[in-house]
């Protein structure tokens, strides 16, 4: 069954175009990313999916079926910065936020303990850390047990120790059957949390899938010899290259993941009667596959 299921979504503010025919499908079971940089339309699309904007064109299903506030109480959020009381405990913010639900307050120490917060539940909001107050708002969002979780820049503001709080505490949701469906702009974020992802540029899909597919890192030959042309004229009949290209004094050689042997390139140059000067493996970052894929679609 497909949680979210997106069909050539647009949404217009004037004559700015904040995302444009938009499709994807978010699988059951998954924690999905909505990758991009900020202003390419992610909070835009949380905040259709959520009812709380309206779609210029195009349509969406939840759970296989037209939209329903039924639908909705099966999702719970964190769109926006954490609303609570700063005077009020963990406890007394929860059951508030609980009858604003109108459902929930038998949950409220059930998820506190499930975001490490019940030791402090009598503490005031005030005192926390900005990753205890972001681990309150999940509580919150856990209020009714639902299937489904929408967060919008979870890990937003927070330092290193409350990041990985927050990350631990997304896959630990996943793992007890919990759908995630989170928005970033942070790609180690999504690399390190989620199974899928979507990848937004200026309100435009660029591509969608299984991260290990989408954010797939080649591994980079380089190769170095007197007469590069020749190198590279070669290299380009090497079993398993994916292409080559110059780069300075070294010739490029991009194979797909863990499958460039130094040890094979060397003995193919000597057979060919060329003799290397220089030869390096090294992999292509993840941020210079995310740079490729949103500059070649601007």
């Amino acid at each position: 069954m497909a949680i979210l299921t997106v069909d050539r979504l647009h949404k217009n503010y004037g004559r700015i175009q904040a995302l444009k025919d938009v499709s994807f499908s978010v699988p059951q079971g998954t924690v999905y990313g909505i990758l991009g940089p900020n202003g390419s339309g992610k909070t835009t699309l949380l905040g259709i999916i959520m009812d709380v904007l309206k779609a210029s064109s195009g349509t969406y299903q939840l759970f296989d079926e037209a939209p329903t506030h039924l639908h909705r109480r099966q999702i719970g959020t964190l769109l926006e910065t954490p609303n609570f009381y700063h005077y009020l405990n963990a406890v007394q913010n929860l059951k508030i936020a609980a009858t604003i639900k109108k459902r929930g307050h038998e949950d409220i120490d059930h998820v506190l303990k499930l975001v490490n917060l019940y030791e402090r539940k009598h503490s005031r909001f005030s005192t926390y850390s900005l990753g205890m107050k972001q681990r309150l708002a999940i509580a919150s969002s856990l209020l009714g047990n639902p299937d489904v979780l929408v967060f919008d820049e979870p890990t937003n503001g927070l330092d290193p120790v409350g990041i990985a709080e927050i990350r631990e505490l997304i896959k630990k949701l996943n793992q007890q059957g919990k759908t995630i469906i989170m928005a970033s702009h942070l790609l180690d974020e999504v690399e390190k949390v989620c199974t899928h992802v979507a990848i937004l540029q200026k309100g435009s899909l660029i591509t969608h899938g299984h991260v290990d597919e989408i954010l797939v890192t080649e591994d980079v030959v380089e190769a170095g010899a007197m007469d590069l042309p020749l190198l590279q004229t070669t290299l380009q009949q090497f079993p398993g290259v994916l292409h080559t290209k110059m780069n300075g004094q070294h010739v490029e050689l991009f194979f797909a993941p863990n499958t460039a042997l130094l040890e094979s390139v060397n003995r193919f140059c000597f057979d060919k009667g060329i003799t290397l000067s220089h030869l390096r493996l090294r992999k292509k970052s993840l941020e210079t596959k995310f740079f490729e894929l949103t500059q070649n679609n601007k």
